[in-house]
């Protein structure tokens, strides 16, 4: 058997998404793969591994394309490679408890064995905290997500994180594209019983899901073909509708940036930030695609912490996943080093 050393696998797996990069000494990418939704929370673990192989598979073929001697020890001998990776670093949606830290552990150790990869460290952490040490470079900032999901995260200048919302689409993801989502489809029940005020979200939601009478809402909802990924889906025609001036929709989407602010007020009070300079980046659909949610949280945190910057530059997630892999590596050859 061919075994083959890479220095660090880094996987970034989210709600939406999953990447996985492969990376050696110099920091450089040697195998990059891609693959969709591995949060066991929405999709449950057989799927989410399922995602998780499909990308670092996609990243292990990668790799033997760039690297010819890669290639010519697995024919050679024509035998399996054995993988042999000196960290790996996973952060993943969903890891929010330690009953979901135990699911989730013992999800990567089933998948890396699945591809016969060896580790000999092996990370693994919430995909916000990863994002957020990819934004802010280890500075006092607070990074908010509002995506399929949603979640703030903060990190102060002695280092300490704290943590609110992203509860999940059951019980939390407030201000997420699920969320509004959600909140547009029950907006459209209670106009068609009496309920709520007219609104045009009927005639943008229903031709989007098939469907043409107000009842089929009501029971796609309860089929199988509702989804937090489809019910996400829903956020752009919330945002149409507020463009036409709907007040509904409208109502919807000052709620989101509310809620998201709440998140991000949480953090700033616990890590005690609110007179203090920090950088605050807005990430996720939501926030990137939804001027009026963006605005209503900005100008909310701009008045309560006068000092905070809004930054639009960010490196992308993956890059905070390497990072705390690269760390983790540069300490070992210190240590081996006697520094």
């Amino acid at each position: 058997m061919a075994v083959v050393r890479i220095p660090l696998l880094a996987v970034d797996g989210g709600g939406t998404k999953c990447l996985a990069v492969l990376v050696d000494r110099s920091s450089q990418e040697v195998g990059i793969g891609r693959s969709g939704s591995c949060n066991y929370q929405g999709i449950g673990e057989e799927a989410a591994s399922r995602e998780l192989i499909a990308a670092i598979a996609q990243a292990l073929e990668d790799a033997k394309g760039r690297n010819e001697l890669i290639a010519q020890s697995q024919s050679q001998i024509d035998k399996q490679v054995e993988w042999e990776v000196e960290c790996a670093v996973f952060g993943l949606a969903g890891l929010d408890t330690e009953h979901d830290r135990q699911v989730i552990c013992g999800m990567v150790e089933k998948v890396l064995t699945s591809l016969n990869i060896r580790v000999r460290h092996l990370i693994v952490e919430n995909d916000g905290f990863a994002a957020l040490l990819g934004a802010t470079g280890g500075k006092p900032g607070i990074l908010v997500i509002a995506g399929t999901g949603s979640i703030a995260f903060g990190v102060n200048e002695s280092q300490q994180t704290a943590r609110a919302g992203g509860w999940g689409h059951r019980v939390g993801d407030e201000g997420s594209g699920y969320w509004i989502g959600k909140q547009a489809i029950m907006a459209v029940l209670k106009h068609a019983d009496g309920r709520g005020e007219k609104t045009i979200l009927k005639e943008l939601l229903l031709p989007y899901v098939g469907l043409t009478r107000v009842d089929e809402l009501f029971n796609w909802t309860y089929s199988s073909h509702y989804s937090v990924d489809k019910v996400a889906e829903l956020s752009p025609l919330v945002s149409q509708a507020s463009n036409a001036h709907d007040r509904v929709a409208q109502a919807i989407l000052q709620a989101a940036g509310e809620e998201l602010f709440l998140a991000v007020r949480a953090v700033i009070d616990e890590l005690e930030m609110k007179n203090k300079p920090f950088q605050m980046i807005l990430q996720g659909g939501v926030l990137q695609n939804d001027e009026r949610v963006r605005e209503i949280v900005v100008e909310r945190v701009n008045r309560y912490a006068s000092q905070v910057v809004i930054e639009n530059a960010q490196n992308a997630p993956i890059y905070g996943v390497i990072a705390k892999g690269l760390a983790y590596l540069d300490s070992q050859e210190n240590q081996a080093n006697g520094k």
